[in-house]
């Protein structure tokens, strides 16, 4: 069982992204990491840190349930593009480190379908 960020435009055969709940969650993990703080430590995550306390454009992100609560908006998905962009430009790698690879692979393809609810107008669904 696992989770898919998909757009809510009703076409099967748009752009999603799928992970195990374990894959998610390291890749938020991986994302706090680049944003400078630490996953575990947050509100929602085992921790006291709230999330006030972080300043990115990546909190909608994460910060939700695992597979449910509100859908990401265009708007959302607007203001988290260029960082993602950005951290998939940063995390320079040479191959040699597949869990690295994958954290970027799966960036980028958060951004496609990004980019894909923008030019279509619609939400990102958690499902």
């Amino acid at each position: 069982m696992g989770l898919v960020l998909f757009p809510g435009d009703d076409d099967v055969t748009s752009p999603d992204i799928s992970w195990s709940y374990t894959g998610f969650n390291m890749f938020r993990e991986w994302l706090a990491q680049a944003e400078g703080f630490t996953l575990s430590e947050m509100h929602g995550f085992d921790g006291d840190r709230p999330w006030s306390s972080v300043s990115t454009p990546l909190t909608p992100l994460l910060d939700h349930p695992d597979d449910d609560g509100p859908d990401l908006t265009p708007a959302q998905c607007a203001a988290m593009l260029p960082r993602l962009e950005a951290i998939i430009d940063e995390r320079h790698h040479d191959g040699s480190d597949p869990a690295l690879a994958r954290r970027i692979d799966d960036t980028r393809q958060l951004v496609t379908v990004m980019k894909f609810c923008l030019d279509r107008d619609v939400e990102i669904i958690f499902g």
